[in-house]
């Protein structure tokens, strides 16, 4: 089971959106400074998670939601 994950900066309140199998795993990574394209906004906290069948279905929705549509849904659904 992959996982599409939001995480928000507690910084400057920016949000992340990526993919991962273990979603607790990665918000670790995020957090101890290992991607070097959050690296700079740290602490993370996990805002949102959707479960999808497999790495292809995950990575379109991702894709999804960081597109212009996707981040009008984010505001919907996460009230941001």
């Amino acid at each position: 089971m992959f996982y599409v994950y939001v995480l928000k900066s507690k910084k400057d309140e920016s949000q992340y959106v990526g993919l991962s199998q273990d979603t607790e795993e990665r918000l670790k990574e995020h957090n101890a400074g290992r991607v070097k394209s959050t690296k700079s906004k740290r602490p993370w906290s996990l805002l949102y998670k959707e479960p999808c069948a497999t790495r292809l279905d995950a990575r379109k929705r991702e894709k999804y939601l960081k597109s212009a549509a996707g981040r009008r849904y984010r505001r919907e659904i996460l009230g941001d």
